[in-house]
């Protein structure tokens, strides 16, 4: 990890992507990402899998090195409407199907979903893995231009999503929960619905979101719990100018119509 020689702080750069742009960042997330999981024993998250590194309509979160050599951690928007579904609906359609309505109602005007939120042990304690990432996705999603998002959380990451918008959803699941990943952890289900507004974010969650979004490349010092850490945010998204979320919403309601063909296919047995 960088050291600010003057201050004796970590340095990062939490930088944003578009994951089809970006093959080798996308490949240091997938080990970093793996390895956090594998060593609380998870081995199957369906947010882990690679396929998202071919999803057009995903976007990465890294924290890492100043010459992009290590990244440190992590997190992910899938857009409703890329070649995957969401991860929670992924994850949670066999248990609940009332998750495929709830993310198709939201998917019209451009939804999401927050996942594979993850940090290295190198850098825990600094507030990377946890309310910096998850300030940087939600500025950054306004910028993709989404009017919602979604989060499967597990309940340590329940307080940290509402301090930036997000409430539990209690429409689908046991009152919003499921057992996920393993039949001993508890996710649960959160929607954040007005992005550019964040009313229901703290005041002070909101102020930072805010001043991202109005610039999304700058150098900060951030501190949490005493602890002080120097990032540079690079969160202006290159190549946007290939980026249509009209089309991505037309495509998933083609997909939506060609499932519903194929389910009820299935049905005539």
């Amino acid at each position: 990890m960088d050291i600010n020689q003057d201050t004796g702080n970590p340095i990062v750069r939490l930088r944003a992507f578009r994951a089809i742009d970006d093959p080798a960042s996308c490949k240091l997330f997938l080990e970093g990402h793996e390895h956090v999981l594998t060593s609380i024993g998870v081995t199957k998250v369906t947010s882990s899998k690679d396929e998202w590194t071919r999803n057009p309509a995903a976007f990465v979160l890294i924290v890492e090195s100043l010459d992009r050599s290590k990244v440190y951690g992590g997190a992910r928007i899938h857009v409703s409407g890329g070649t995957q579904p969401l991860p929670i609906e992924e994850a949670t359609g066999m248990m609940d199907a009332g998750v495929f309505d709830l993310v198709w109602r939201y998917a019209q005007y451009g939804t999401g979903e927050i996942c594979g939120l993850w940090n290295s042990r190198e850098i825990a304690g600094y507030g990377i893995g946890s309310i910096f990432l998850t300030r940087a996705a939600v500025a950054i999603s306004s910028q993709i231009g989404l009017a919602s998002l979604f989060a499967l959380c597990a309940p340590y990451t329940v307080k940290l999503a509402e301090s930036v918008g997000y409430r539990i959803d209690l429409r689908i699941g046991n009152n919003g929960t499921f057992y996920y990943p393993k039949l001993d952890l508890v996710a649960t289900t959160m929607l954040l619905d007005d992005i550019n507004e964040l009313s229901k974010a703290s005041e002070e969650d909101r102020e930072a979101i805010m001043t991202l979004r109005k610039n999304l490349n700058q150098y900060r010092q951030e501190e949490l719990r005493k602890k002080t850490i120097e990032i540079d945010y690079a969160l202006q998204i290159e190549n946007l100018d290939t980026w249509d979320l009209n089309e991505v919403i037309t495509n998933l309601k083609k997909t939506r119509i060609e499932n519903d063909v194929n389910y009820k296919n299935l049905n005539i047995f």
